[in-house]
């Protein structure tokens, strides 16, 4: 087969023109974010996870052509963490246990690739250090009914520093090869998106059950995904249930009121632990029609 250089090198040519304009616009980009940290110089804690979320969620849905949408959304995750530890320290603090390597490379695959990390073989000290700010987000397992180990019972505080749940890895279907999920926790409270989940968690006296739980939830107009409960030897006393439930719910509003109202006496303290922008999935990441809307066949 004949290669007609001259071809080629003017399309390598029309190349270096296009990379040369991504990296115009990446530098502009950059002038943008120096602005916006100017705006939240007041803020400890920069990163703003549904804002993450909601970018992704917009360029999954415009795209068009043939670049896969998975790697489209690993450079812009990579292009949000880099321009996120230019407006102030940012560090990740993640559980090792048994699966360190698969945790490791999710945290790797959310927050880039040279972002600092420490590891740690204990979800509570992961939670202490994120709690003293020693970490900006930490990465712990997803919550099973099975567990040994309920980490998310050391979230059940009211104190202004008590983490909360911020994200769900992996956010991009398919990112690790891994069999794992974990959640992201960190020290600022859950912003909408429209496409949220929240955890909540209630205390009682005494084993309530969930179908009392589930009562309260739909007099809330709030459904659960999942739940789970936690009884520990150190305080026997207390019964404490773990409620993921579809939606955003409003620490502010009337609905956690309304849920507090509905679980009456028996419920000693309701907290929000906070909650996520549910990932991409493979239908946002399936590949885009042709520009033509032909079926390439």
């Amino acid at each position: 087969m004949t290669v007609d250089k001259d071809k080629l090198a003017a399309l390598r040519r029309e190349i270096d023109r296009i990379d040369e304009s991504i990296h115009d616009l990446i530098i502009e980009r950059t002038k943008v974010v120096e602005k916006v940290r100017n705006a939240k110089r007041g803020e400890k804690i920069k990163i703003r996870p549904a804002r993450e979320a909601e970018i992704l969620y917009r360029l999954m849905n415009r795209h068009r052509g043939h670049f896969p949408k998975r790697e489209l959304a690993r450079i812009w995750r990579e292009m949000i963490v880099a321009t996120l530890r230019f407006e102030g320290p940012f560090s990740i603090a993640v559980y090792v246990g048994d699966n360190g390597a698969g945790y490791s490379d999710m945290a790797r695959d959310q927050y880039g690739s040279f972002t600092p990390m420490s590891r740690h073989v204990s979800t509570r000290a992961v939670v202490e250090v994120v709690r003293n700010m020693q970490a900006t987000v930490g990465i712990l397992p997803l919550p099973r009914r099975d567990d040994e180990e309920h980490w998310w019972q050391l979230l059940v505080s009211e104190t202004p520093d008590t983490p909360r749940v911020i994200a769900r890895l992996p956010f991009i279907s398919g990112a690790t090869g891994a069999d794992l999920e974990a959640l992201v926790i960190c020290a600022i409270d859950q912003e909408q998106t429209g496409r949220d989940r929240s955890y909540l968690a209630v205390e009682a006296d005494a084993d309530i059950g969930f179908k009392a739980v589930e009562q309260a939830l739909s007099q809330a107009g709030v459904s659960a995904v999942s739940h789970q409960v936690w009884h520990g030897p150190e305080r026997p006393a207390v019964w404490t249930y773990l409620v993921e439930v579809f939606g955003f719910v409003d620490t502010k509003g009337r609905q956690l009121k309304r849920l507090k109202d509905g679980l009456g006496r028996p419920a000693k303290r309701l907290v929000h632990l906070g909650g996520y922008a549910t990932p991409l999935g493979d239908a946002d990441l399936a590949d885009p029609e042709p520009l033509d809307g032909s079926t390439g066949s």
